[in-house]
């Protein structure tokens, strides 16, 4: 079909639809990278509080330069992060603003999501290369910001959700958890879901285990620092040999689809799990079909996942489950490792508890 005829067949309201979500996308990803600046150098925690404050005055509270500050505001305010005030000219945040962007306590603190997007951005010129020759990019060669960043974003639901709703949602694993159990986080990052379990359940005792160095060792400090060394251990390990302790409960805390031998993972669990224990898998929300992720968390998983995710399982040269994972290809996953029960325990917008049990 020429251009021409083409063109005929264009629906001119359908189109200026269109581009005005590209044009919306644009103005998000660079608001992103901002956000990330702002986070960064303290402008955000500045202003939340300060009150009102002209450009100069957050500028010269936060030790940067008033010209870019004030480019800066507009921007934020344009995209609602931080509220304008006609009469004065001053800016300032809302409560819901505050918290979203500077409150690391709260479940809907989402501070942690710009460091994730700005260290995936930085990890673009691999994986174009891995889209044309193959392979991956190993989540230890991304930016450090990865690290951090996937701690901050996670950590808030972890905060709110993982005692309360689901351990109590595991069959018999509270009561278990009360009286002293042991349990292994795999693929525990920082070590945040260990240290909130480890903080909850004191007469029990908790394993992590990740095959990435430099988090064991920042998971070590945060444990010394909370006073849990003595019933909290972090070790180097990979989720196919991690050490055989008799655990009560075995979790994985957002990290199985990114394994490169997710069935291996479950052997491993299958062959160290008490006989009455219980597999904690949190995965990222997702649906049962590819049309169920088109949505806001669907394109932001798969986003996090084909820049991230799966590229950390291609470049192992193994199964890709990605992080839209449907609930039947994890399923099939933890089956294969022994367990013949599976059923989605608990949820929240941005995850899925599953249990799996011999």
């Amino acid at each position: 079909m020429s251009q021409t005829a083409q063109a005929s067949q264009i629906n001119e309201e359908k189109m200026g639809k269109f581009l005005g979500k590209v044009v919306g996308d644009f103005g998000a990803s660079l608001s992103s990278v901002l956000g990330y600046i702002g986070m960064k150098l303290g402008l955000y925690e500045a202003l939340a509080n300060s009150g009102e404050m002209t450009p100069a005055e957050l500028a010269a509270k936060t030790g940067t330069t008033e010209r870019y500050v004030r480019e800066w505001l507009v921007n934020q305010a344009a995209g609602d992060y931080v509220h304008y005030h006609p009469k004065t000219g001053k800016y300032s945040m809302l409560p819901e603003q505050r918290t979203a962007l500077t409150d690391e306590t709260s479940p809907y603190y989402v501070g942690g999501g710009f460091y994730v997007v700005k260290a995936m951005m930085n990890a673009q010129p691999s994986i174009a290369e891995a889209f044309q020759k193959g392979g991956g990019l190993l989540w230890g060669d991304n930016d450090p910001d990865l690290f951090v960043g996937t701690e901050k974003f996670f950590r808030p639901g972890y905060q709110a959700h993982l005692v309360s709703e689901w351990v109590p949602a595991m069959t018999g694993i509270e009561a278990k958890l009360k009286a002293g159990a042991k349990v292994a986080d795999i693929g525990c990052g920082h070590g945040a879901s260990t240290i909130i379990l480890a903080n909850a359940f004191p007469e029990s005792r908790f394993f992590g285990f990740d095959n990435h160095e430099p988090s064991i060792k920042t998971a070590r400090a945060k444990a010394e620092k909370e006073g849990l060394s003595g019933r909290v251990e972090f070790a180097v390990a990979s989720a196919q040999d991690f050490p055989d302790k008799g655990y009560d409960m075995i979790a994985f805390f957002d990290c199985l689809h990114d394994m490169g031998d997710p069935k291996g993972a479950a052997k491993r669990a299958f062959e160290t799990l008490d006989a009455d224990g219980s597999v904690m898998l949190v995965e990222p929300m997702a649906g049962n079909s590819v049309e169920e992720n088109f949505n806001p968390i669907g394109r932001t998983f798969s986003g996090a996942s084909t820049l991230c995710c799966t590229a950390n399982a291609m470049a192992l040269g193994g199964t890709a489950l990605g992080a839209v994972a449907s609930d039947d290809a994890l399923r099939e996953a933890l089956t294969s490792g022994g367990f013949t029960q599976f059923r989605r325990a608990a949820e929240t917008p941005f995850n899925r508890v599953f249990e799996a049990r011999r």
